[in-house]
């Protein structure tokens, strides 16, 4: 008894007096009070001299702690005995499967006793008895947590809430809380400090087994356990002496400094509930740091804070935006005034730390590397005063940004590809976080701004290294995309250059990327084209300036001539913008060896609508592209050559075209002139049509009817609204891209004709040409018909024939096809139901005129004279009679029609035949021997009468008509 008074008697010192518990239980005369401390001490029942109970013992316990305060220390200390059995019971009765509860001891009693002594005792005078009660209450939590961790029945640490489950359905565990929660809140006004730091300094002892006090305690009293926290680690963390961090070792922080870890870990307890009070807090905190006349806890604060930082990633990406919001230039300029203070080596490990946790970073990266950039960029000359920052704050960032930059390529680079048995590679947050802002890096940079683009424009690349490849082509796909000068596409060659080292089929990817961008519709109209000129751009840059780019020409070319299908369908966009843009890129792209038949006819297709379609809106850029891609499409093979020949003869004669050539065109009431509608066939309208279905010659039915029944008259001509330069520019345009489709441009000279040099057409591409203007103008009549028919079977088809010579008329196109037809000879001998009818009507014209000039008929002077002239070319007729259209002019209409008349006869015994001409392989041309067809003796005496008769007039053109 007298040690326990002695240990009272001590503990009475140390503490404040209490006064007793006055209640239910009466104060107790000493010799009662000697009796309990006896058996107290003993364990023995002094009167019956029996060993006492735990349950026994424990009441004397709570009877000397309610009239003897002074000992509650050794009272203190038997309890946790008291709690500890009944822990142990507890999870006895979880773990046994008969539940064989009668044979333990049941101590709700006393447990519930103990809680009602020491509230009543905190409840009286907390300030004396809240600290140690408290400290009690939550150093036994630990224990009783960390010895009874490893039972079988006891959840692992890391399921917090089914550990919070086990310990909170506890009574002994659930009465500590209680105690310890009565204990905080009646020191929560006026100074909780004893209370958190016991709290820490058991979370020390006992972390993680300990985690579920602190997250049930943090949840009850979120605002005071995290700003007291923080206060109390700041103290623990300065009271240490650390004014600098431990970066990269962070369990030497651990050991320097006992409460961080503790701190640490509870407010990770708390983040994912209380993140914005934590933020609020750690804000408040560095807020506060930056006053004037601080103190050493303000000087310690902003190391404090890294220090959690670091050892905590999620406290960093909790207060990381708002901090960055925060720095403004004043809170910059504090901050400068704070570092310049301490040593440089501590300055050196501060960058250091600065630079590892922005690596380290998982949310809020792009803000905070903008916030890098923009603060580290030079200051503009609008810049407000207020709103400057210091040149140092400056520097200080521009470093920031250089050692980031290499503090990450070192990652990037230092990441060995695992093998099945390795490790994964240890991931950069930062860079991850960056991913989804792929687009914005690449604006950023093809702003082209001092410094920023050279900055951004590497992180692009260690970004694309660490994500290959789809950030890679991401990145190349936006760069090529958002471009809108050299300048900035060459930070797209750049970057190729820096990853087609560490990266194979970059480009292909890209561009496939690009063409399922196209067909996804996610690509916008504007963008396309730029995509598109891009494209073009490089492939057509002769000049680069590194190996790279080189590179990347040859093979940007190569891959986009795989999508050469892909690309064509767009030549028929209804943008015109894309459709040129297209036509642009394929223009310049090397055409593959082969090509699929039906591919390639819908590219030529689209290619002719889309050069017809320049014409129209006269855009002569769209013209050039589409002429030069009709030119590379004929160079694939013979087939596409004649594909294109097709198409294009039969747009130029279209109804919708004609007008691009001087022509008129027909338009019925509500018809379009559409390609659509000319494609529309019907069999019935066609039998029904006047005149197709029996040929009455010489009869009623051939006269020349006004109109159609159920339609009316005959529509007027359509005037062209061209001008005659711009009639003549859009001939040249065609007629030129004709030649080269058939030609490639290439002159040879014609020795029977020294003083004239022709262009050589292919005979096939010219037969071609003749067979679809055949088709075209007459189109019930096939090519068989070669033979040249005696002057009275004109008298058949008479409607025919009129038929041929309305669409000359419309078409003056016509006479430029022929002309060409007649360079491939001798393809002109498929034309013959064309110089036939037109030939006939002309004959039929001069015939019927009642005046004497010639001129006064300009159009059909002008036919009579090209269609001679164009069967001359094409080796139809000898050149004493092809020369004769030179005097048309100058003879009476009756004249003409005698000279046409002995051309009809010449061709009808020398029928225009293929089998005629022989090929001369030196020249490379076709030639007609017309010596032997006999002796043309015959065919030009009229010739001859009319020379004779306008001697006057031509007689020094006789030397041209000598046999």
């Amino acid at each position: 008894m007298s040690t326990l008074c002695d240990s009272s008697a001590s503990s009475l010192l140390q503490q404040p007096p209490v006064a007793p518990i006055h209640g239910a239980n009466t104060l107790l005369s000493p010799q009662e009070l000697g009796q309990e401390i006896k058996a107290f001490l003993s364990g023995v029942d002094p009167v019956l001299g029996t060993k006492l109970t735990i349950k026994e013992r424990a009441r004397s316990a709570i009877v000397l702690l309610r009239n003897l305060p002074p000992a509650r220390s050794a009272v203190l200390e038997h309890l946790c005995t008291v709690f500890d059995e009944y822990v142990g019971n507890y999870l006895v009765e979880l773990e046994s499967d008969l539940g064989h509860r009668h044979t333990m001891p049941n101590l709700d009693d006393v447990v519930q006793e103990v809680q009602n002594v020491l509230s009543d005792f905190v409840r009286m005078n907390p300030k004396a008895w809240a600290p140690v009660v408290s400290a009690w209450s939550i150093d036994l939590m630990g224990k009783l947590s960390s010895s009874y961790a490893g039972r079988h029945g006891v959840p692992h640490a890391s399921s917090l809430n089914e550990l919070l489950q086990l310990w909170m359905s506890c009574k002994a565990t659930r009465t500590l809380m209680d105690i310890y929660t009565q204990c905080l809140s009646s020191m929560i006004s006026s100074c909780p400090d004893a209370c958190v730091d016991a709290l820490l300094d058991t979370s020390v002892q006992h972390s993680p087994h300990f985690d579920w006090v602190v997250a049930h305690i943090g949840s009850s009293f979120p605002n005071t356990i995290i700003s007291r926290v923080l206060s109390c680690g700041l103290k623990d963390f300065c009271a240490h002496g650390a004014t600098t961090v431990d970066m990269l070792f962070p369990s030497a922080a651990d050991r320097r400094i006992p409460k961080i870890a503790s701190v640490v870990g509870i407010l990770g307890h708390l983040a994912p509930r209380h993140s914005d009070s934590i933020k609020q807090e750690l804000l408040k905190m560095f807020h506060n740091s930056l006053g004037p006349g601080r103190d050493q806890l303000q000087k310690a604060t902003v190391p404090f804070l890294l220090q959690l930082a670091v050892m905590s990633p999620m406290l960093l990406s909790t207060i990381s935006a708002e901090l960055v919001d925060s720095l403004k230039p004043a809170v910059l300029n504090q901050l400068h005034q704070h570092f310049t203070s301490l040593p440089r080596e501590d300055v050196e490990n501060m960058v250091s730390l600065i630079v590892h946790l922005i690596c380290q970073m998982a949310s809020g990266a792009y803000r905070i590397l903008q916030f890098l950039v923009n603060t580290a960029m030079p200051a503009s000359v609008i810049t407000p005063p207020g709103l400057a920052v210091n040149d140092a704050v400056r520097e200080a960032c521009d470093r920031i940004i250089q050692l980031l930059l290499l503090n990450l390529q070192k990652l990037v680079y230092n990441r060995s590809q695992p093998n099945l048995s390795d490790p994964a590679p240890r991931p950069v947050p930062f860079l991850d976080e960056l991913k989804g802002h792929i687009r914005d890096l690449c604006v950023e940079t093809l702003r082209l701004e001092r410094k920023r683009f050279l900055w951004q424009h590497q992180l692009l690349g260690l970004l694309s290294v660490y994500w290959s490849p789809s950030c890679a082509t991401d990145a190349l796909f936006y760069m090529l995309t958002l471009a809108k000068s050299q300048e900035e596409l060459s930070l797209a060659a750049q970057l190729y250059a820096v990853l087609m080292s560490s990266m194979i089929d970059l480009l292909p990817a890209t561009i496939k990327m690009c063409v399922c961008q196209i067909h996804a519709g996610t690509i916008s109209e504007q963008h396309m084209v730029q995509l598109f000129s891009n494209l073009a751009l490089i492939m057509q840059s002769e000049r680069q300036e590194h190996e790279g780019a080189a590179a990347m020409s040859s093979q940007v070319a190569t891959v986009v001539s795989s999508y050469l299908y892909d690309f064509g369908q767009l030549l028929l966009h209804s943008n015109t913008e894309v459709s040129e843009a297209a036509a642009l890129l394929l223009s310049v792209c090397p055409m593959p060896k082969a090509i699929l038949p039906a591919h390639l006819i819908v590219i030529v297709r689209a290619a002719v609508h889309l050069f017809f379609s320049a014409l129209h809106r006269k855009c002569e850029t769209a013209t050039g592209h589409t002429s030069k891609l009709l030119l590379r499409l004929c160079g694939i093979s013979s087939a596409s050559m004649k594909a294109i020949l097709q198409q294009l003869v039969e747009g130029a004669l279209h109804r919708g075209n004609n007008g691009l050539f001087g022509g008129s065109t027909e338009l019925g009431a509500g018809e379009e002139a559409s390609l659509e509608d000319s494609n529309k066939t019907s069999l019935l309208d066609i039998n029904q049509r006047f005149g197709t279905a029996v040929n009455f010659s010489g009869s009623i039915w051939a006269v020349f009817h006004a109109g159609i029944i159920g339609r009316g008259l005959k529509p007027p001509h359509v005037d062209n609204a061209l001008s005659s330069e711009e009639v003549v520019q859009n001939v040249q345009h065609f007629m030129s891209l004709l030649m080269r489709c058939c030609s490639g441009s290439k002159c040879q000279a014609d020795t029977s004709q020294p003083q004239q040099h022709m262009v050589v057409v292919n005979p096939e591409a010219a037969k071609t040409v003749a067979v679809v203007l055949v088709e075209n103008v007459c189109p019930d009549v096939t090519n068989s018909e070669l033979a040249w028919p005696p002057e009275e079977h004109t008298r058949n088809t008479v409607e025919r024939d009129i038929h041929i010579f309305k669409r000359f008329r419309e078409s003056p196109l016509l006479f430029e096809l022929m002309h060409f037809v007649a360079l491939g000879r001798p393809a002109l001998c498929y034309c013959s139901v064309l110089l036939r009818g037109l030939l006939a009507t002309l004959m039929g014209h001069w015939e019927g005129s009642r005046h004497n000039d010639t001129t006064s008929s300009p159009w059909h002077l002008q036919a009579s004279c090209a269609l001679v002239a164009c069967m001359g070319e094409g080796y139809l007729l000898p050149p004493v009679l092809s020369n004769m259209h030179e005097i048309f002019d100058r003879l009476t209409p009756f004249e003409v029609h005698l000279l046409l008349l002995s051309v009809w006869e010449y061709m009808k015994d020398n029928s225009p035949l293929p089998q005629k001409f022989t090929f001369h392989a030196e020249k490379s041309l076709f030639f007609r021997d017309f010596a032997r067809d006999g002796e043309i003796g015959k065919y030009v005496c009229v010739l001859h009468s009319v020379l004779h008769k306008n001697i006057d007039n031509l007689g020094l053109l006789s030397g041209r008509f000598q046999t």
